[in-house]
């Protein structure tokens, strides 16, 4: 299953693409099976049917950690670092994860979850966080892992999309500075939720008090107590379903993408082991929320799924001191530190003398995850945090894809600066041109569409509850291809770079934020007539949303009011992740004739591009541009 050598990850690849079934099915016998499988794969997407292992029955908690029992019962699984450096670490091992699992599984049978029930979880990083997923996934249950910076309407369209049977909180987290209050968040939430059963609140905040609803509400602690702690984990099929996770559309409503057990476990393990170059006995940091799949992934089941120590981290990069990512990875011994962009970027300025007398001698592997990093970003990282010694390795990936993508391989892959490189076996990324055509590099890069050929195992099966969506989301736009909405550049020799999405999804922190989703939102001001979100450069963001609004013309509401209020409404509505950076107030937006609002015009002023906007004169109201080029914040 590991790749030690260049030699071997071409060998690797080549056998992934002439033999899928037999490659995978070598990397599969790596796992515990309570039965093997009858076939490797099946479907297309053409028909978008795909399915893997089919017939073979497993259990992805069972891998995590009954698996490596008699190895690792007194290793440690779980580091908890938490938001103040003050507060004790928490190290739980295998063996005590085991039992932790298992009483919150007994638990959770008790108050009649069953196989295919849908269990919320929003929660802060914490390690009850892991311990109610992998819970699920030992009965059978469907987590749906909601991010803790979700506004209560965000959480109950997320609850309610899913019919979720119990929700399993906190009382209350601290993110850096800031006091989050989970619970009356919730509680707020729930007043939509007819299909919430019981609430699980987990006491974060000792002495933070809240309001518990007699019939409905449970203390985590009291709860599982009383609970035995072994459990036989369920038989479940290879295609049962194990999670959802709702990612950002171009569509208002996000959507509840599902991953099923089998694929997901192989490809989650086989990624994690390759790209990092993962070696016995070390500290894995992924410094991503399990609110998001690069902390479902990595933090979590692909680091358990090798036996691997993983780090949760709950605090902020720039809590309490900017040195505070240095400082954890000094404590702890860090060997592997996966991290975003605009960490990165948000790091460089506040200037070098943070790092000084840091020399991470423990430090292997560095990664970057989130969106493309910007060349000088990569080079500081690199410099700076790995010393010149340590690989770089720049993942691209998606929720769809349930596992990197295109990435080097740790200390394999020929590093070249804000390219994600080259795909990983199994991987058949293509470049397409407007007409669907496949382009081929000859003698110089060509640029276009990424999309890919074939199905692979970590790939989501389809949309909660819309597989019609989720059909024209990705399978319908290029025939027989899985389009990723991102536009990719690659070189004659495979190399791939992406460059950004193309379609209307911005990319702020490494959160996906659909335009169209906080447009829904602005809409609703009684005084706003129309607008548009779009991204805007942002030098440590990456993107920030940049909103422009008509006002309704019999509104009197002064300027910065309505631009105050509006950000007030997304922050209530989605979350403050979500928040537009600058409202400009417009006259009207350029128009085609019939009615479409020309977002490539705005994206160019955005951008400082005037001198590129092409033919204007078809527009409805080609006047309108010089006002809003005028009123620009930016």
């Amino acid at each position: 299953m590991r790749i030690h050598t260049f030699e071997e990850y071409q060998k690797a690849y080549q056998e992934s693409i002439e033999h899928s079934e037999t490659f995978w099915a070598a990397v599969a016998k790596h796992f515990h099976w309570f039965q093997p499988w009858e076939k490797v794969k099946s479907g297309d997407f053409e028909a978008v049917n795909f399915q893997w292992f089919i017939g073979g029955k497993t259990n992805l908690c069972y891998n995590c950690i009954d698996r490596h029992l008699p190895k690792r019962a007194d290793q440690v699984a779980i580091i908890w670092e938490p938001n103040e450096p003050t507060e004790p670490v928490r190290k739980i091992t295998y063996q005590q994860l085991y039992e932790l699992v298992c009483q919150f599984s007994n638990a959770l049978l008790d108050l009649g979850v069953r196989k295919g029930d849908r269990i919320a979880i929003y929660m802060p990083m914490v390690p009850e966080a892991a311990i109610a997923m992998l819970a699920c996934a030992r009965i059978g249950a469907i987590h749906s892992v909601i991010f803790a910076g979700f506004s209560a309407q965000a959480l109950a369209e997320r609850i309610q999309d899913a019919k979720a049977k119990i929700l399993i909180t906190a009382n209350a987290m601290k993110r850096g500075t800031k006091l989050i209050p989970l619970k009356a968040i919730a509680d707020d939430a729930l007043k939509q939720c007819p299909s919430i059963e019981k609430v699980i609140v987990y006491e974060r905040l000792r002495d933070y008090a809240v309001s518990m609803r007699k019939d409905r509400d449970l203390w985590w602690h009291t709860l599982v107590e009383a609970y035995p702690k072994g459990n036989k984990a369920a038989v479940m099929d290879a295609e049962d379903p194990l999670f959802i996770l709702y990612t950002s559309g171009s569509t208002g409503k996000p959507k509840g993408i599902l991953h099923t057990t089998a694929g997901y476990m192989v490809y989650a393990a086989y990624t994690f082991l390759n790209v990092f170059q993962y070696n016995e006995g070390e500290i894995f940091w992924c410094s991503a929320d399990v609110g998001w799949i690069t902390g479902h992934t990595y933090v979590l089941y692909g680091a358990l799924l090798n036996g691997a120590t993983t780090l949760f981290f709950e605090g902020t990069p720039l809590y309490p001191t900017p040195a505070r990512y240095w400082k954890v990875i000094e404590k702890h011994h860090v060997n592997i530190f996966y991290t975003a962009p605009t960490a990165i970027r948000a790091l460089m300025a506040q200037g070098d003398q943070w790092l000084k007398g840091f020399e991470f001698p423990s430090l292997r592997v560095l990664g970057s995850v989130g969106e493309p990093i910007n060349e000088e970003a990569w080079r500081w990282f690199y410099e700076k945090v790995g010393k010149n010694r340590c690989a770089l390795v720049d993942t691209w990936w998606q929720t769809e894809t349930g596992g990197i993508m295109i990435s080097a391989l740790a200390g394999i892959t020929p590093l070249r600066p804000t390219y994600a490189s080259l795909p990983l076996p199994g991987v058949q990324p293509v470049i397409l041109n407007e007409n669907g055509e496949e382009c081929h590099p000859k003698d110089k890069a060509v640029e276009g569409i990424l999309c890919i050929k074939d199905s692979w195992p970590g790939q989501a099966r389809t949309m909660w509850g819309n597989h019609q969506r989720f059909i024209e989301t990705y399978f319908a736009p290029y025939k027989g291809y899985y389009f990723t909405g991102d536009g990719a550049l690659k070189e004659p020799d495979g190399y791939i770079r992406i460059i950004g999405r193309i379609d209307d999804v911005v990319n702020v922190s490494g959160h996906r934020i659909g335009t169209a989703e906080l447009e829904d939102v602005i809409n609703k001001h009684p005084a706003v007539a129309e607008s548009a979100v779009l991204g805007a450069p942002h030098p440590v963001k990456g993107q920030q949303l940049y909103a422009f609004v008509i006002p309704k013309q019999e509104t009197n509401i002064d300027e910065n009011t309505l631009e105050k209020e509006i950000k007030a409404l997304v922050e209530k509505e989605i979350g403050a992740f979500a928040r537009p950076e600058h409202v400009q107030i417009v006259p009207g937006l350029p128009k085609t004739r019939s009615g479409k609002i020309m977002r490539r015009i705005l994206r160019k002023l955005l951008y400082k591009q005037e001198d590129q906007l092409g033919d204007t004169s078809t527009l409805l109201n080609p006047e309108i541009i010089e006002p809003i080029k005028q009123g620009l914040k930016i």
